[in-house]
């Protein structure tokens, strides 16, 4: 096996190039492979790797600031995992060069300094108290201005799918441990990143990390000019492992690659080409891909995180945690999805949102609806472009040696996969054509 060459420096984590992975056989027994480390407590905080920049994250939550957004090596380009947040010039389409002033990253720069402090004074107030969060800067005001107003438009349907998976599995708790299996050990999760790399054709292509440092299930950055997959050994589980491969790699990573082909890779081109933002397609695609093939492919993390963000834009902190207790026993939890939603507020007790996470549900049932006339394979050649724009720039496309995910090659099991998911999360088609109308 032959590690990424910081390997070394990487302790107490698991770092390897794809392809290069450990062998049950090889230089690495899988004897000496731990078992994933219990689920960090709620209090923990995440650590990221120098040199780095966060790209996208599969999870719902968030823990604390730290540490700038870049070191000597790393730096962001233009990623499809990265949201439609518009990016401070001189990073736009980060290709090469680097002289450009580079300005914080946006997650880091949301992630309160005293999350911690704030989260032990929230717990001996017994929950009634408003943490008054500090940033280590100000958080522009275009951003914020951005995701200010929370959406209401699919509140509906998110409280269905949240309710449905109560009926059926009582807590979500239940419901994690019921459909996703058990807990990976290092080797497993190796072979199945493996054997899942080996599909897509992407066999060295990808840095992975696997660390218990992480909260949310995964975080796809750029380190060291290489894409780079950190995956959260304590979100590792035997049948959701691969869900969140397709919706990393599947999806955000090769319709990237594919990007990088297209006359609209840059910011100049997607002007020049009128594309619309990437972005709800980019996510709510992805996070369809994480639940396809799951046998109860229910949208709860999606749902939960939209109702979540407008609540907070009509409730404080304390009030908030207090609301989703019907959905959410656990307070640790409860605590992350409030500080996520929350995120970019000073003062809690006042309403007021930080809206993003809704482009999940809303990517999702955008796609939902119009799934019978989008060609999904031409989706993902195209590279990062709205399904509304895939029929116009079909003729532009650079589509020969396009990649197509594998799980798409199945045209007809991948369309009744996305049958399923309708009816599992309890939609119907009169009621996706009347929200979404044409």
């Amino acid at each position: 096996m032959v590690l990424d060459p910081g390997a070394a420096a990487a302790a107490g984590q698991g770092r390897a190039v794809l392809g290069e992975l450990p062998e049950r056989d090889g230089s690495r027994p899988c004897s000496s492979c731990p078992s994933p480390p219990p689920r960090p407590a709620p209090g923990g905080s995440p650590r990221y790797p120098r040199g780095s920049r966060r790209l996208s994250e599969s999870g719902a939550g968030m823990r604390r600031g730290g540490g700038a957004c870049t070191g000597s090596g790393g730096r962001m380009r233009s990623a499809a995992s990265l949201p439609h947040i518009g990016r401070p010039r001189g990073e736009e389409g980060g290709g090469g060069g680097g002289g450009g002033r580079r300005s914080p990253c946006l997650l880091v720069a949301l992630r309160p300094l005293n999350v911690e402090a704030e989260r032990e004074r929230f717990f001996r107030a017994r929950f009634a108290y408003d943490p008054q969060f500090e940033y280590a800067e100000p958080v522009p005001e275009a951003v914020l201005d951005k995701y200010r107003a929370a959406s209401d438009r699919f509140v509906a349907q998110a409280i269905r799918i949240i309710h449905a998976v109560l009926e059926k599995y009582g807590t979500y708790e239940s419901f994690e441990v019921a459909t996703g299996g058990r807990l990976l050990s290092k080797c497993q999760i190796w072979s199945v990143i493996r054997k899942y790399m080996q599909k897509e054709g992407c066999v060295g292509e990808v840095v992975v990390q696997l660390t218990d440092d992480l909260l949310s299930q995964a975080v796809m950055m750029v380190e060291d000019s290489r894409p780079t997959l950190a995956i959260n050994l304590a979100g590792a589980r035997q049948y959701w492992l691969e869900g969140m491969l397709r919706h990393e790699i599947g999806t955000h990573y090769i319709r990237g690659v594919n990007n990088t082909r297209q006359p609209w890779h840059s910011s100049e081109g997607r002007k020049q080409y009128s594309l619309k933002p990437a972005n709800p397609t980019e996510e709510g695609l992805a996070s369809l891909h994480s639940v396809l093939f799951r046998k109860q492919p229910f949208l709860w993390r999606a749902a939960l995180l939209y109702y979540t963000i407008e609540r907070a834009s009509r409730l404080s902190f304390s009030a908030l945690f207090q609301d989703l207790e019907q959905y959410v026993q656990d307070a640790g939890v409860r605590w992350e999805y409030c500080v996520r939603a929350k995120r970019g507020q000073t003062d809690t007790s006042q309403p007021g949102c930080f809206s993003k996470d809704q482009v999940y549900l809303d990517g999702i049932l955008r796609i939902l609806r119009h799934r019978q006339t989008i060609d999904f394979p031409l989706l993902a050649a195209l590279g990062k472009v709205s399904y509304e724009d895939v029929n116009r720039l079909k003729k532009f496309g650079v589509l020969e040696k396009a990649r197509i995910p594998h799980f798409m090659q199945d045209l007809e099991r991948y369309m009744k996969q996305l049958d399923h998911i309708v009816t599992t999360n309890q939609l119907n088609e009169q009621e996706l054509e009347e929200l979404l109308p044409d």
